[in-house]
Order: C-alpha cells, then structure tokens, then sequence
C-alpha cells in the first residue's frame, strides 16, 4: 500500500466533521457532513484497488512457489535415476538445478508472507473506513434530528429572504469544502459512482458486517459450550 494512500486513509479514520464544518463557517453543514461521507467510499474504492493488486501478486507468486517445490521434488527423482544409470553427470546437473531452487523457495516463501500481511492491512482498513462512514452517517442523523427540533421549537416563522438565498449558500459550502478536504486528506472533493452503485454498496457492507457479528456470536457460543 502507498504511503499516500495510507495517510489518506488515517485522516480520514482520524478525522472528524468538526473541523471540516468549521472551516467552511455555517454555508452548509450538512452539505459537508455529505460529501465527506461520500469521500469515504472514495478512499475504500482506492484501497479496495490496492488489494485487488495484492491478491493477484499473492496469487502468482503461490503458484511460483508451488512450481519450484515440485520441480525440486522431480529434480530428486532425475538425480537418484541418473545415479542409478551410471550417468553422474546428469546426476550433477539435477542437483544443481535443486540448489539454484532452493535458493530461491525462501524469498518466495518471504513474499507470500509479506503480501498476507499487507492483505491483512488492506482489509483492516476498509473494515476502519467503513466504520469510520457508520459513524458519520451517525453523527448526520444526529445532526439532521437537531435541525429537525430546532424548526419545530422556531416555528414556522423564517426569513425568505435565507430561504431564497439557501442554494447559494450551498454551492459555496460544496466548493469551499473541495479545497478543505482535498487540503486536509488529500483526496478530491468530487464524488464518483451512481446512486444505484452506492445504495447496492452501502447494502452489500451491511450484510458483509452482519455475516461477520454471527460469525462471531457463533463462536462465542462454540466457547461457553
């Protein structure tokens, strides 16, 4: 995983609205608390980018590993049959060869472990991104029933002229936002994906961390009994 993206990642797990919301003044809260929920599912595409690559490479240097570790098996075989036959130097050159492979079965064994743990990462920080995005979608809830309260105590009594002046209000919430967090995080303001693709998304996570709370529930179960 690139260090950029792995910084990206910590502030964002890091972060909070607060900070974000402040330097954009009172344009548009909830515009902001939005689109940095958004900028979650940016930061997990990435990471989740970064992983395809690690399982490819794991991939192919397990099959590598399992090549050579058959080889050198076959490599006995030809040598022992080529003592057998009087012909030692057929012998010597299968011996040879199993040295020149045992050399290199270590570093493959090396990078296997290597990319496990970095699978490991990858996936412990989608799981954080992803509890970092409950907790924001939380903390809007939260935000939304405030503002909800708040009119309902005021009444219904509000200027028009702030009402009229609202999407104004709201675009520049939106681009000043863009500079704050690219600035803080790194990552573009701008959000991708339809809202068909982030509603079947936000389900499928919900029923991948489901999966896992069974999961373990089922453990804890197997543990008492």
């Amino acid at each position: 995983m690139s260090e950029s993206l792995r910084q990206r990642v910590g502030r964002l797990v890091a972060g909070g609205f607060n900070a974000l919301v402040d330097a954009v003044e009172n344009a548009a809260p909830e515009a902001v608390m939005e689109q940095a929920i958004r900028e979650i599912d940016t930061a997990v595409a990435e990471v989740r980018r970064e992983l395809g690559q690690v399982e490819a490479q794991r991939h192919l240097t397990a099959k590598r590993l399992a090549e050579d570790g058959k080889r050198h098996d076959e490599l006995t075989e030809q040598a022992r049959l080529a003592m057998e036959k009087e012909r030692e130097d057929l012998a010597e050159a299968a011996v040879s060869r199993q040295i020149d492979l045992e050399a290199q079965i270590p570093v493959l064994e090396a990078r296997l472990a290597d990319l496990a743990d970095e699978k490991a990462r990858l996936e412990g920080y989608v799981n954080a991104l992803r509890a970092k995005k409950r907790e924001m979608r939380e903390a809007l809830e939260s935000y939304r029933s405030a503002q909800r309260q708040s009119t309902q105590a005021g009444g219904s009594g509000r200027d028009d002229t702030s009402t009229a002046g609202s999407g104004d209000r709201a675009e520049r919430a939106m681009a000043a936002f863009d500079r704050v967090f690219q600035r803080e995080t790194g990552l573009s303001g701008t959000s991708g994906g339809s809202a068909d693709d982030e509603a079947r998304l936000s389900e499928l996570e919900e029923l991948s961390r489901k999966n896992r709370i069974q999961e373990r529930l089922a453990r804890l179960k197997t543990d008492r009994s």
